[in-house]
């Protein structure tokens, strides 16, 4: 399977990749500091360096420009977490690449910063959460439910259910480490200790999925209302 490619940011008509790098970088900082709701386009327009005007002519709403800066964080980050697909390697040595670019990826500042800010601000402003989630977190689950369904007509892994497994997947990849960073917790976040969560993450996801492995796996449950 190739490599992952890098989404294309989206191009604004009249904007230069210096300019929309500075906009976005001022978001950056005065949505950390303010959250969605703090934050506003006059802040954002001063940190950034650029004329309230200006970043009117570029983004209509506050709206906008967070759903451009979650975009532009998502095609910048999800190509490293997913490296190790491009690799002739084994589903372990792949799952487990992946397993640890997404740890190192749920536990970056701005990971963590722009999981505080949907979490907090989804009540009230659930287009937030819909943005987040489709070019963020849905875009993840795609890209491993393709590979996991490509595995299974290969004959090696048996996955009824890939968008379910990929779920999962990313779930157990968040045990320990990312849920104590989110509550600001103390945990060890070194390199050794990343590893081996990504390993037996890995270990306990073949045991289920891996053919000749463990019990048969349950066939996807049918919602037969819809």
């Amino acid at each position: 399977m190739s490599a992952v490619q890098s989404p294309n940011v989206p191009v604004l008509p009249g904007i230069s990749s210096a300019k929309r790098r500075q906009i976005m970088d001022g978001a950056a900082r005065i949505f950390a500091e303010h959250g969605y709701e703090g934050a506003s386009m006059s802040q954002i327009a001063r940190d950034a360096g650029v004329s309230k005007g200006t970043l009117y002519n570029y983004y209509d709403s506050k709206a906008s420009l967070f759903a451009a800066f979650i975009e532009e964080c998502a095609c910048e980050k999800l190509p490293n977490l997913f490296e190790t697909i491009g690799e002739a390697q084994s589903p372990e040595a792949t799952l487990e690449g992946i397993a640890t670019a997404m740890i190192r990826l749920t536990t970056s500042p701005l990971s963590l910063m722009l999981n505080r800010i949907v979490v907090s601000e989804a009540a009230t402003f659930p287009h937030l959460a819909e943005t987040f989630w489709q070019v963020g977190p849905c875009k993840a689950v795609g890209i491993l439910a393709d590979w996991l369904r490509a595995r299974t007509r290969e004959g090696i892994l048996d996955v009824p259910d890939p968008e379910l497994a990929a779920e999962l997947f990313y779930a157990l990849c968040q045990t320990r480490i990312t849920w104590r960073k989110r509550l600001q917790l103390p945990v060890d976040a070194d390199p050794v200790h990343i590893a081996m969560i990504a390993r037996t993450v890995t270990r306990m996801f073949l045991n289920t999925f891996q053919v000749g492995k463990g019990p048969p796996v349950p066939e996807p449950v049918r919602d037969e209302s819809v």
